[in-house]
């Protein structure tokens, strides 16, 4: 079977319905091609999705954006789910250090209107969980961070903390500055991570405009947005989109076209956009599509694991916080949004779990009530009605040092194949604005190759 057509626009075909594949067909048919998406799960939204637990809608895990994430801006926007994830008008990230010898101290990292730097300066002067030294230490290394390039291939060479240790910062202000942002955007300790995608992080996020790094979430299930909107959006634009539906093979035609089978089906295309995670990925790549696809089994993967915690009564009273001084890394309200009517949801996001990724949920209870007891005394006399874990352990890339070198680009060397997924050479970590952008380089490639007018996608959605 075929659905080849000579009378009808130019198809492309998108591989993975995750955010990479679905902002591709969006902007692929926003340009007048036809465009078939297909993909394996039964849903869409790849690894930011939500289930059914009970009469609980759960999301995998917390995901977060941030003001400079303008891609993903532009995804919401494109779906119209904007409103349903709405940003902080100004940063404010309460810090709560349990460990301090005087007991539990509270800090705040926020921001004021000031002009960059100026507009941490506030904050940083009176963050409690540091000494005026290290606080000092702080400003200087920032300015440090402000004059590199993060493309620069030396950083991709080199890891975080050695950088970090160059510039003075002690292993106190790593953990209770450098790696509580860190930990959760680029999903290692500062050790295992790239100072390239570091400096991309922190130079773009803290220190590029004043309101870069206030922080956007979900106020709904993400699968309202990444799956139900989406869909909606996708058959706006006319996409054919296909779920459960496993891609098994890519070859050239004759003709230099491209013929992808898709379980029973075979579809000929013009273009396709392969928007998979690397080892799917390099199953299906054509010989020669790559200098070196091997590359890419190089590329690693890191977990993350989130703890649910259902309460009898309301223990917290702020969306969220970070926590030092503790195994619990930062704790989110999701009451509201998982649709629970009595009590309270709260969800642990552990980046970088490694070493619990596998752990028993009783294992992980034992550990971690009595961590939210020690954060929340509220929690001490109520009932914990529900503990559940979830587990992502090829959650993202692993941003290690090298692993610049390693990431391809859109364009791939067979022509009409593109790659998408956030780990390609986005220059971002693996992140929902990542995956966004990601989607915008395989569409833009297309569409150049194929010869269609499009704005660039980064323009617009700046």
């Amino acid at each position: 079977m075929t659905d080849e057509d000579t009378t009808s626009p130019r198809h492309a075909v998108v591989v993975g319905g995750g955010l990479a594949g679905v902002t591709a067909a969006l902007r692929l048919a926003d340009a007048g091609l036809r465009v078939t998406l297909l993909e394996n799960r039964p849903r869409l939204g790849g690894l930011a999705f939500s289930f059914r637990r009970g009469e609980l809608t759960v999301d995998n895990g917390q995901h977060v954006y941030l003001r400079c994430c303008t891609a993903y801006r532009w995804f919401l926007d494109r779906v119209d789910g904007a409103r349903l994830a709405p940003l902080q008008h100004r940063l404010d990230v309460p810090v709560l250090d349990v460990a301090h010898p005087g007991g539990p101290r509270l800090g705040r990292l926020r921001r004021t209107a000031l002009p960059v730097p100026l507009h941490l300066a506030a904050s940083l002067a009176t963050y409690p969980h540091l000494s005026l030294a290290e606080r000092a230490a702080v400003g200087r290394a920032a300015l440090a961070l402000k004059g590199l390039d993060p493309a620069d291939p030396a950083l991709d060479g080199i890891d975080f903390a050695t950088w970090l240790g160059r510039h003075g910062q002690s292993g106190r202000t790593i953990e209770a500055l450098w790696d509580l942002v860190g930990v959760a955007t680029l999903n290692a300790v500062a050790p295992n991570a790239s100072m390239g995608l570091a400096a991309m992080v922190f130079k773009t996020g803290l220190l590029s405009e004043p309101g870069a790094a206030d922080i956007g979430w979900a106020h709904v299930p993400l699968g309202e947005l990444h799956d139900t909107l989406a869909r909606k959006a996708l058959d706006s634009a006319g996409v054919r989109t296909e779920l459960r539906t496993r891609v098994s093979a890519l070859a050239r035609t004759a003709d230099g076209r491209w013929n992808v089978t898709a379980g029973a089906e075979r579809l000929d295309a013009d273009a396709v956009v392969l928007a998979v995670p690397q080892r799917e990925t390099h199953a299906l790549l054509p010989e020669g599509a790559l200098d070196n696809p091997d590359r890419l089994l190089d590329i690693g993967t890191a977990p993350i694991l989130n703890i649910h915690v259902i309460y009898d009564r309301t223990v917290l009273r702020r969306p969220f916080f970070a926590a030092l001084g503790t195994p619990v890394q930062w704790v989110f309200d999701r009451t509201h949004a998982s649709g629970l009517r009595d009590g309270q949801y709260l969800a642990l996001s552990q980046s970088a779990a490694e070493d619990e990724i596998d752990t028993p949920v009783s294992a992980l209870r034992e550990r971690y009530l009595p961590e939210l007891e020690r954060l929340l005394p509220a929690t001490r006399g109520a009932e914990v009605r529900d503990f559940f874990v979830t587990r992502e352990r090829t959650a993202t890339f692993a941003p290690t040092p090298g692993v610049g070198r390693l990431r391809p680009a859109a364009r791939t060397r067979a022509p009409g194949l593109y790659l998408a997924g956030s780990w390609t050479a986005t220059g971002w970590p693996a992140t929902m604005e990542g995956a966004v952008r990601s989607g915008f380089s395989a569409a833009a490639a297309a569409l150049t190759t194929l010869g269609r007018p499009h704005e660039h996608p980064l323009k617009e959605a700046a």
